[in-house]
């Protein structure tokens, strides 16, 4: 048995087809003719394009336009002016095309590569799949093709590009085992779509697993079995059967309002990237965003996105979501997020440094920018503004002070925009938890972003694995910062939230029921598993359940006991 991250759930059973990958090395070498060279640089990357809008169009017809939109961002990356200026210099300084690619490419990749968040950090799949694309027709190489496999085939590969997704037949693919890759990559998110099970990051899988082995890829446990006995395989088959079953009657929650048992009506949103994510929020029955991470914008592009470019963004979500509510936070730079040309100085402790709406306040200019564009964007939707990283009250009230500027700006030009936006906070931090009542007079509403306030309160990375075991929300500190915010929030009468990860969490359900949570926000593929799990619940029961579990000393016992209750 062989362990990975469980990417895409489900159980698929099938014959190994382990995909080779092609050869892209070159020699590098001075060209001739540098017009040629930039020429075979223009005709590679015309195809590339040219191909990738194709995929485009078929998957609209397998998975969907919300899906299909994800490989909209390779085409971004082929057509950016920084990348495309880089190349052509560098070949007019004496590179040859294939050269000028990787260099370009691979700093970018370096740049995602290196990030600590890992929705950010999948970023760099995309990178390198453009750059090996037009790599292949630079070399006149063929790339992995899966659009052509036998029936119940399990795709063994080292790393699954969202190009190689793009072309899969989901007819005749059974499951995915790979060498790379996380559960928010383009690929994963691909694969989901697919409703085919994955099984990403299996350590030498291509190696391990051979050409027609029988495969058994649990994409519920993260585990991949190979050549199991006959007893073995017809247990994983009926748990198969058991699992489309239950993934079948999930779709009995589309459509339907998500409420507890006893009818506590409650927001069931989702967390997006990009703008073309809005579209599959959408097809989820997502109620709303409850995170538009804005900071993609600036990271898309060489130089800061103007005005018109942002709202342009913003109004794409507000437009898509059709008066549903569009949380956006406002840009979330440092820590993780390196944009090279903000030039931000290299510090010692970047994540407790100058960054998020530190540096924003303090570059107010700038920040103006985005908060017009916000704005603007509120007169065509349900749009509200999102502070991150907030450790003081003083922050809030600078940020608002800003947006009142704006305001008055806009009136004077007589641009309409929502003029009661609402603005609220992330509360990701311990000094936010523990001036939560405070916080609470000032903002609109609070959501809460688990990820980062479990590493903060456990002083833990989670990247750390030597450190693992402390991160998590089991943790009673944990639990109790999570109570006093939504309670603050509660008295004040301000919406809570939460966007960590956590809020998709089935065990701690029942607990944010009982403490109050107002609205979850989780990833569009969970939306359905999340809204059938709520309507479990009464609050009776959760109080119940809560009012145990907060008498626990120790993560492991409080993860066990919500174990114990689940539905």
């Amino acid at each position: 048995m062989y362990k990975g991250v469980n990417a895409s759930e489900g159980i698929g059973i099938g014959v190994a087809r382990v995909a080779v990958e092609p050869d892209l090395s070159f020699v590098p070498h001075s060209p001739e003719d540098t017009d040629a060279e930039k020429q075979r640089y223009v005709n590679a990357r015309e195809k590339f394009v040219k191909q990738t809008q194709a995929q485009i169009e078929r998957m609209k017809k397998t998975v969907g336009e919300g899906t299909a939109a994800i490989m909209q961002a390779h085409i971004d990356f082929a057509q950016d002016d920084g990348i495309i200026d880089m190349v052509n210099n560098s070949i007019t300084d004496g590179m040859c095309a294939e050269q000028a690619v990787q260099n370009a490419y691979d700093m970018y990749y370096n740049m995602f590569a290196n990030m600590d968040d890992e929705l950010f950090r999948e970023r760099s799949a995309d990178v390198a799949d453009v750059r090996n694309g037009l790599l292949a027709d630079l070399l006149g190489v063929e790339l992995i093709n899966l659009s052509a496999l036998p029936e119940n085939s399990v795709v063994v590969v080292h790393e699954l590009t969202p190009s190689m997704t793009a072309d899969i037949d989901k007819s005749d693919i059974v499951g995915i085992i790979t060498e790379t890759g996380g559960r928010t990559s383009h690929s994963a998110i691909i694969a989901r779509q697919l409703e085919i099970p994955a099984v990403l990051s299996v350590e030498n899988a291509t190696q391990n697993i051979k050409n027609g082995d029988m495969c058994v890829v649990d994409g519920d446990k993260g585990e991949v079995h190979v050549n199991p006995d006959d007893k073995s395989l017809e247990k994983y088959r009926d748990k198969a059967k058991k699992l489309a079953e239950e993934k079948a009657a999930l779709e009995a929650y589309r459509g339907k309002p998500t409420m507890t048992a006893d009818g506590i009506k409650i927001q069931l949103v989702a967390n997006i990237g990009n703008t073309n994510d809005a579209a599959n929020a959408v097809e989820h029955d997502a109620e709303g965003i409850g995170l538009f991470r804005s900071e993609f914008l600036f990271m898309d592009s060489d130089e800061l996105p103007s005005e018109d470019e942002q709202f342009a963004a913003y109004q794409k979500v507000a437009l898509a979501m059709k008066g549903k509510p569009v949380i956006i936070r406002t840009l979330d730079v440092g820590g993780d997020k390196d944009i090279p040309y903000l030039n931000m100085q290299k510090e010692d402790n970047p994540f407790m440094g100058f960054r998020a709406v530190r540096y924003c306040l303090n570059n107010p200019d700038q920040y103006k920018v985005q908060l017009r564009a916000l704005l603007r964007a509120s007169a065509f939707g349900d749009v509200k503004i999102m502070l991150p990283l907030v450790t003081a009250l003083d922050e809030v009230r600078q940020a608002k002070e800003l947006i009142e500027t704006c305001k008055h700006e806009l009136d004077e030009e007589g641009v309409d925009y929502n003029k009661d936006i609402q603005v609220g906070t992330m509360i990701e931090t311990p000094s936010a938890s523990l001036i939560a009542d405070l916080l609470a007079k000032e903002c609109d509403f609070f959501s809460i972003g688990t990820n980062d306030l479990i590493g903060y309160t456990m002083c833990a990375d989670r990247g750390n694995e030597r450190v693992a075991y402390l991160y998590n929300v089991y943790q009673p500190s944990v639990l109790r910062s999570l109570k006093r915010i939504i309670s603050e929030g509660n008295k004040a009468g301000i919406m809570v939230g939460m966007c960590g990860e956590v809020a998709a969490d089935p065990l701690m359900v029942p607990v944010l029921i009982s403490f109050g949570l107002n609205e979850f926000s989780v990833s569009a593929g969970s939306i359905l598993r999340t809204r059938k799990t709520i309507s479990q619940w009464t609050k009776k029961e959760a109080d119940a359940l809560t009012e145990k579990v907060m008498q626990l000393e120790t993560s492991n016992e409080v993860r066990a006991m919500l174990q114990s209750a689940v539905k």
